[in-house]
């Protein structure tokens, strides 16, 4: 039994309600009810007290180093530093001690600095006076003092400073106007109304007699979900019940706008706000990077314990001869001496545990970390990515990321609001098969170019004008669009003229203002909303009344709404507009098939279409449906259910009058950006709600589809022709017959040969796919399948989409075998689950609020922008990394292979080869800001060249350049050059290198020597690898060359007192001042690098890839090549195999010298270039005003 059983059962006893825990009652004002109502239960709710923080001052230190250790290197570092103080070990306790503090040290600088911040705006919050109402005065109160129950002022302009319900408002009908910009980022202005019964206490007065309670859920973080019930005793035994949901609920964090002020009780507070619920972190997300990184990291940790175990069984081996003791430098007592063997060992064990440990870099943590933290701010200070529209830049929530922004294989896109503008323009309507197409009206302005009033087809004689003037009724009265009729108005664009008054229309939903104001040019214009009636004005400028009795809110699971009016005649109307799969089917009449017809040519252009219809509702009718509506609203267990029921009652038995179309247009650049994409070796999905002819022509014209493309559907209307199972198998041969014998690559898309395809699923078959069935195998069966199909079409759209089935088809690839990086894009609160079950989400910042925004890993302002964040900055950023990662672990090797090689040469006793300070400093100091600088702005290629070649994005994928293959070369690498450093200076010294006053050099000068090679040869490595110099390059690689010379000068030079060993004094000038000692080190330095220089010219030379053929036409242009060269022409051959001949030749086919086309200006200029290159013909690249246009066989010369 689980706990929460246990509380239900100990809540159901000891209080004697089955539903306690459910629930809360709210006593308004803090007043008993009266005598004989229920009883007076008081319940304890927190303060107001909003706590963002993750420490107090009293448990910041346990607490960070608790987390800190958590981390497996930091607490492997640690146990290293114990070992060092509790043993006898070779080094001291500061080699290691050092780096980890310096570790904790800035980490939690970092940490407890941003926790800082949380508090400084916490207290901010805590502390804002808030009005409140006791005794029939208003006092002024601290935010954090509030408590639930308080009867609270607001004024306009004013945040709520907890959850409220509204009571009463300064507007006579008991509404106020609310903006949720810092909840959901939507700037439009919502209505919230207050309760009939409750309106009427209008002053502190009123409010000091109101008596009731408030029955409601417990808090949850559902921003748009509240089920609760208000009971006004008004001198009666039986209190007036009456049901509250989202519309009468004002949220923490929501502005009071165009309205005086209000009263508001407090029902939720601090920590139990709906905002507060939301401040829950998001899951961790870990890039492929980290994940190969821990891999390395394991089996260096292997190499650690490897070598400790050869060291301390060669030790034995050794001291096995009676003649070969301990030496007498390592002061072992006689009771050391004595111990049992094991012990021994067991000591020896680990103190060549400490002595190697260095291998395993616990710098690297914190290199890389600051790599990821200054990398991001190159994505925020990206001029290319500013919208001067929104006036916003692209947002890094997370820098955890970056790299895996260069390993993206799915691309899972939204359709409204990202590949669209989501600016809604009125098209046409369409009544009993008669089109209106009024002016072009876009969101509240004349689109350029728009004439009068244009009728397509015939008008409709008598008879059909009462349907089409019911029609536009219909609209004008189906909507919550509120009405503005004041010239300013806050964030509100202004909208038409219409004879003598101004009106602003808005609303949350930009399709319900462009469907009023495509009315108001039909002739019909909406009003206002007054006393509970609705007014709009007809073509004959006559005032019409309807009384608004009931409104059945649209959500996305009906995908329909309706109202209930009541006319100036007493008649009852329901009208419903809805999509056309929601209104269909509840039909008995009308032109249905015209209007079909209409809704299926409007859906091919791509245009968003309504359906509306009507009934008429006899008294009888409308008393029944009153009944059905305030039973489910009144209930507070199973709210939603019981509304859905009973809204699936009242919407039936209805007359079709016609259908709208609504177009959002394409974003600029969205096809530009599939385009490059998909030659990046992406695949990209559009996920969308909506319908398939809609989504699939916006598919067309964002080139997601081409017309070459083959559709394949796998929807409803295919499987009620025949079974699931043979709709798959049917398509899984399709695509598989026409694959063959050819291979296909999964992640670069479809080869030349293969025909291309395109799927389309909708919802309720996705549904079917992925829903567990009685035979588990064949529902896995199906899946598989399912992937398979995916796996062959360069694209797929999911149409009827939920917004949990989102993100169930990006969970289904990111679990498919192949486990590809996945990546969500998406505007609306609807794109947050699968944005964030995405290994990275991105939200656009646009007009469905910022949800998707705050809960995105990057923000960027439109789609388009997603082109750059990922070929160029993607690129870069994974490029930098991986070096990163591979240049430490060689570095490292380097570094502490020559320790071990030196114990065969000292008796295995454990004697170290450097000295403390260079153990301590080698990654803090001397190494570290090449690399960590290199990572921050190398560019291998050119940023234009990336934008122009998206294919280049292919050579890294699949973590390409973290491989085995590539870590074993580095690794051996290291262990060449320690080989190296370590003989080298071995056998070029032994028994000859005298100083100039005749001494031998000693261990610590071999030492020195050693490691001053050890630091030139890595510093001159990571230069060599350097393809981009500038001046910050230079002063940090040279600056910390020359930092190492002068510490080292320092260090031996002066006799520091803090010391208990003067080992290192006068070694290292005693050393620079012997001539084979500089001979030496400029000769090891030299064939330490030469392997690899000779590695890398032959390869270059003989085996390009494609980056290094762009390398050197860059150079051979003087890095003006991305102005005039064709990139196609830089690419290694993919494939072997012999090919067609065709107009356009592929790129394996040799060419000793190329003629390119190019057109400047209009005029054309045949220009020659050497070979280096191949290009295709194919291949197209515009830039300041001139273009390549291949013209046709490339042709030799």
């Amino acid at each position: 039994m689980d706990f929460s059983t246990i509380r239900n059962l100990i809540s159901r006893y000891c209080t004697g309600e089955d539903n306690w825990v459910d629930n809360r009652t709210v006593y308004i004002s803090h007043k008993e009810p009266p005598p004989g109502a229920e009883a007076y239960i008081p319940q304890r709710y927190p303060d107001n007290r909003i706590v963002s923080s993750k420490y107090t001052f009293w448990n910041f230190i346990p607490k960070n180093l608790f987390e800190q250790f958590r981390r497996i290197a930091n607490f492997y570092f640690l146990i290293i530093f114990l070992v060092q103080l509790i043993i006898d070990t070779p080094t001291s306790p500061i080699t290691s001690g050092l780096p980890l503090f310096f570790v904790i040290t800035v980490t939690a600088i970092k940490q407890g600095y941003e926790d800082w911040l949380r508090h400084k705006a916490d207290n901010s919050i805590n502390q804002c006076p808030v009005l409140v109402v006791q005794h029939g005065k208003v006092i002024r109160k601290q935010s954090r003092n509030l408590r639930v129950g308080d009867v609270v002022l607001v004024k306009e302009d004013e945040t709520f400073p907890c959850d409220l319900v509204l009571l009463s408002s300064s507007r006579e009908d008991g509404t106020c106007f609310v903006t949720t910009a810092s909840l959901d980022g939507e700037s439009s202005h919502k209505t919230y109304y207050a309760v009939h019964d409750t309106k009427a206490f209008s002053t502190e007065e009123d409010m000091d007699t109101l008596q009731a309670t408030i029955e409601c859920e417990q808090p949850q973080p559902d921003l748009y979900k509240f089920v609760g019930r208000i009971n006004i005793y008004l001198n009666r035994d039986e209190p007036i019940a009456r049901p509250l949901g989202s519309e009468n609920l004002l949220l923490r964090g929501a502005t009071l706008k165009n309205t005086e002020h209000i009263y508001a009780v407090a029902i939720y507070t601090g920590m139990e706000t709906k905002m507060a619920l939301n401040y829950q972190s998001k899951s961790q997300k870990r890039s492929a990077v980290e994940k190969s990184m821990n891999a390395y990291l394991i089996v260096y940790l292997c190499i650690l314990i490897s070598k400790a175990l050869i060291n301390t069984a060669l030790k034995y081996a050794w001291q096995a001869n009676p003649d070969r003791d301990e030496p007498w430098y390592n002061h072992k007592t006689d009771s050391e001496r004595q111990r049992h063997v094991l012990i021994r060992a067991f000591t020896d064990f680990l103190a060549f545990m400490v002595l190697f440990n260095y291998i395993i870099p616990v710098s690297m943590y914190v290199t890389v970390e600051m790599q990821k933290f200054l990398g991001s701010y190159f994505i925020m200070w990206d001029d290319d990515m500013f919208d001067e529209e929104l006036g916003e830049r692209a947002q890094v929530n997370t820098s955890d990321l970056n790299e895996e922004l260069g390993q993206v294989e799915y691309v899972f896109t939204d359709k409204t609001g990202t590949l669209t503008e989501n600016n809604m323009e009125f098209i046409e309507c369409c009544v009993d098969g008669h089109v209106y197409v009024p002016h072009a009206v876009c969101n509240g302005q004349v689109m350029p170019g728009a004439v009068g009033m244009d009728m397509i087809d015939s008008s409709p004689g008598p008879e059909g004008k009462e349907s089409e003037e019911l029609f536009f009724r219909a609209l004008c009265l189906c909507h919550t669009v509120q009405v503005k009729e004041t010239e300013t108005v806050d964030g509100i664009k202004q909208g038409l003229h219409q004879g003598k008054a101004t009106s602003f229309y808005i609303s949350s939903s930009p399709d319900e203002v462009a469907l009023v104001e495509g009315m108001k040019r039909l002739g019909f214009t909406y009003l206002r909303l007054k006393d509970n009636h609705m007014e709009i004005l007809n073509r004959e400028d006559e005032i019409e009344r309807f009384q608004l009795l009931d409104v059945l809110t649209f959500d996305s699971v009906r995908r329909r709404m309706s109202v209930i009016v009541r006319s100036s005649t007493g008649e009852n109307y329901l009208f419903c507009k809805g999509a056309d799969s929601s209104i269909f089917p509840r039909v008995i009449s009308g032109k249905v098939e015209q209007v079909r017809a209409r809704v299926e040519h409007n859906a091919v252009e791509g245009l968003r279409t309504l359906c509306v219809a009507y009934r008429k509702l006899s008294p009888a009718q409308y008393e029944e449906a009153c009944h059905l509506l305030n039973g489910a609203k009144l209930a507070l267990q199973d709210r939603d259910k019981k509304l859905a029921e009973a809204y699936d009652l009242v919407e039936k038995d209805l007359i079709l009058l016609g259908a709208t179309a609504v177009e959002d247009r394409l974003q600029d650049k969205a096809a530009d950006t599939i385009e490059s994409l998909h030659k990046a070796g992406m695949k990209v999905w559009v996920l969308t709600g909506d319908k398939m002819e809609t989504a699939a022509a916006t598919c067309y014209a964002s080139k997601l589809f081409r017309r070459s493309t083959v559709i394949l559907e796998l929807t409803t209307k295919r499987t009620e022709e025949q079974s699931l199972h043979d709709v798959l198998f049917d398509l899984s041969r399709t695509v598989l017959r026409q694959q063959g014998g050819m291979t296909r690559d999964s992640l670069s898309g479809l080869s030349g040969d293969c025909q291309d395809y395109g799927l389309i699923i909708d919802g309720a078959t996705l549904s079917a796919v992925l829903k567990p069935s009685q035979d588990d195998s064949s529902s896995g069966n199906y899946k598989e399948i399912f992937l398979e199909i995916c796996r062959n079409c360069s694209a797929v759209l999911c149409c009827r989409m939920a917004p949990l089935q989102k993100a169930q088809i990006v969970k289904l690839i990111k679990a498919s075998k192949e486990h590809p990086i996945t990546l969500a894009i998406g505007d609306g609160a609807n794109d947050v689950s699968m944005i964030l079950e995405a290994h990275v989400g991105i939200g656009i910042m646009g007009k469905e609020g910022r949800q998707a925004a705050r809960n995105s890993d990057y923000a960027i302002p439109k789609f388009k922008h997603l082109k750059k964040i990922l070929l160029v900055h993607g690129h870069y950023y994974y490029i930098r990394i991986s070096e990163l990662v591979q240049y430490f672990f060689y570095k490292n090797v380097c570094f502490i292979f020559p320790q071990f090689l030196y114990q065969f040469f000292c008796g295995f006793s454990q004697q170290p080869l450097y000295d403390t300070a260079y153990l301590t400093l080698y990654n803090i100091s001397f190494t570290s800001l090449p690399i960590l600088l290199h990572s921050l702005i190398e560019q291998h290629i050119n940023m234009d060249i990336l934008k122009k070649d998206p294919s280049l994005y292919r050579d890294i994928a699949k973590n390409s350049l973290l491989r085995w293959p590539i870590f074993i070369y580095w690794t051996f690498l290291g262990l060449f050059d320690a080989v190296v450093f370590f003989f080298g200076a071995y056998f070029l010294f032994d028994n000859t290198t005298f100083t100039s006053n005749g001494q031998m050099f000693g261990n610590w000068t071999f030492g020195t020597l050693v490691f001053t090679v050890l630091v030139f040869t890595v510093t001159l490595k990571l230069a060599l690898d350097t393809h981009y110099w500038t001046w910050i390059n230079h002063f940090v690689i040279w600056g910390s060359l020359l930092f190492y010379v002068i510490f080292s000068l320092l260090w031996g030079g002066i006799i520091w007192p803090f010391l208990n060993y003067q080992r290192m004094y006068y070694v290292f000038m005693q050393m620079l001042s012997s001539g084979p000692a500089w001979l030496s080190i400029i000769l090891l330095i030299t064939v330490s690098l030469l392997p690899d220089v000779v590695k890398k010219v032959l390869c270059r030379a003989l085996w390009p890839t494609t980056t290094e053929r762009i390398q050197n036409a860059d150079k051979l242009y003087k890095g003006q090549l991305s102005e005039f060269t064709p990139m196609a022409s830089l690419h290694a051959p993919r494939n072997k195999r012999a090919e067609p001949q065709n107009l356009n030749p592929r790129r394996s086919e040799p060419f000793t010298k190329k003629l390119m086309f190019t057109q400047w200006r209009r005029k054309p200029n045949y220009c020659t270039f050497t070979p280096l290159i191949r290009f295709a013909g194919s291949s197209r690249l515009s830039r300041a005003g001139y273009a390549y246009n291949g013209a046709g066989p490339e042709t030799s010369v």
